[in-house]
């Protein structure tokens, strides 16, 4: 696809990054309200005090709130690789979407180009473009289980799963192997194959299987 035509409408709510720290993040978000013109008015609300550096719109028309060099407030509690403050760490991306239906070919082609500018602008790798429920697993359940994480893992825009399966499954290196990943410490089991599954396996269900230690390669 050809460049993006962004089009700009600042939100107050935003500040400078902490500690100097610049994006090796990107968290991926759905908006759960009705429609593109109403998450802007939230994300641009003082009162509402969040925001997000883009909004794509069901047609694909993106509109940047925040710029990239600010922290934008679109995180909130959690942390990746062990590392909190994750609005200092990242750039965050919403999608208008209520979280119960695919997303649009239009919105998916437009994150795709816009995915590829930021992580080149960032240096962000593959790895570094996570969802909301991945930093906040079970507090957060968004992008969900509609989003086509694969179709942007084959393009390069987001980790590959990895091919490895244990002979035997238990919680405990589970729970390890999805630390190692970068999923939060301290995450209850449920949760944290619940965030796993929204990821890599969003038709899976019941107990834990072999097939659930297939979390991004390194």
């Amino acid at each position: 696809m050809g460049a993006l035509n962004i089009a700009q409408h600042p939100s107050p709510n935003c500040g400078p990054r902490r500690d100097g720290l610049t994006p090796g993040l990107i968290v991926i978000h759905y908006t759960a309200m009705a429609n593109a013109d109403a998450a802007i008015e939230r994300l641009c609300d003082p009162l509402a005090e969040v925001s997000a550096h883009y909004l794509i719109a069901n047609n694909g028309s993106v509109t940047q709130m925040v710029p990239e060099e600010e922290r934008a407030w679109h995180a909130g509690a959690g942390s990746w690789c062990g590392l909190d403050d994750i609005n200092s760490r990242s750039i965050g991306i919403e999608l208008d979407n209520r979280g119960d239906h695919p997303f649009a070919e239009p919105q998916m082609a437009a994150l795709e180009g816009l995915l590829g500018g930021i992580m080149a602008r960032w240096a962000i790798p593959p790895a570094g473009v996570i969802g909301h429920s991945d930093m906040a697993p079970g507090r957060k359940v968004d992008p969900g289980p509609h989003f086509d994480w694969g179709r942007l893992a084959r393009q390069g825009l987001a980790a590959r799963t990895a091919a490895d399966e244990p002979a035997d499954v238990d919680n405990n290196s589970f729970v390890a192997r999805a630390q190692a990943a970068g999923y939060p410490a301290d995450t209850p089991f449920d949760a944290l194959l619940a965030a796993t599954r929204l990821r890599f396996a969003p038709w899976r269900s019941g107990a834990l299987t072999p097939a659930d230690y297939k979390l991004q390669a390194s």
